[in-house]
């Protein structure tokens, strides 16, 4: 592989990136680019990146192309999202009050619900796995319940196990003991059979 350096001083450059940066693919690109300058074959910058040949080949020759700034990551792609930042702001709102009417008497609002909330009142499908991520990136987590339902009445519950009946008894101790230890229930004169 023939790459030279484009501009004096860029391995010094790539050197100090290279101690700085923390994503690790970000760090091999790098990598590739000082080691091919320093005149390594593909297959040795291979071996000491763990890298395979496309990758090698492809950063190499994008800083052939384009110096130390065709190196960067580029954004990844991916599709638009369904709410808009507006809408999503609602929507987590709408399920930090809580359950209304619509919801159907439930005393907290799970993951399905979520996905029944966006279908019917936002206009828009959700996957069960894609509400947990949106209700997450928004710090929300509906899979720890409330430490006390809000209707909940501390007065009444304890009247309530005042007035409850036990609903155990100690056993009593009627159980007969067995002279085995094995525990079987054998006759002691059964054990040996004489003729």
């Amino acid at each position: 592989m023939h790459i030279q350096e484009r501009v004096p001083g860029d391995v010094m450059e790539l050197c100090r990136r290279i101690r700085g940066e923390r994503d690790a693919e970000q760090r091999d690109r790098y990598r590739v680019v000082v080691l091919a300058i320093e005149g390594l074959e593909t297959r040795d910058i291979q071996d000491q990146t763990s890298r395979s040949r496309g990758f090698v080949q492809r950063w190499a020759y994008a800083y052939r192309e384009g110096g130390t700034d065709a190196l960067a990551a580029q954004p990844r792609g991916g599709s638009a999202p369904k709410l808009s930042r507006e809408l999503q702001q609602r929507f987590v709102e709408r399920f930090k009050a809580g359950p209304t009417e619509q919801d159907g008497g439930v005393c907290r609002l799970g993951g399905k619900d979520g996905v029944r909330i966006l279908q019917q009142e936002f206009g828009v499908a959700y996957t069960l796995t894609a509400v947990y991520e949106l209700l997450h990136r928004n710090g929300l987590s509906c899979l720890r319940p409330r430490p006390r339902h809000r209707k909940s009445d501390p007065q009444a519950q304890t009247q309530w196990l005042e007035r409850a009946p036990f609903l155990s008894r100690k056993s009593a101790n009627n159980t007969r003991k067995s002279r085995s230890k094995s525990g079987s229930r054998m006759k002691p004169d059964s054990g040996s059979k004489a003729p």
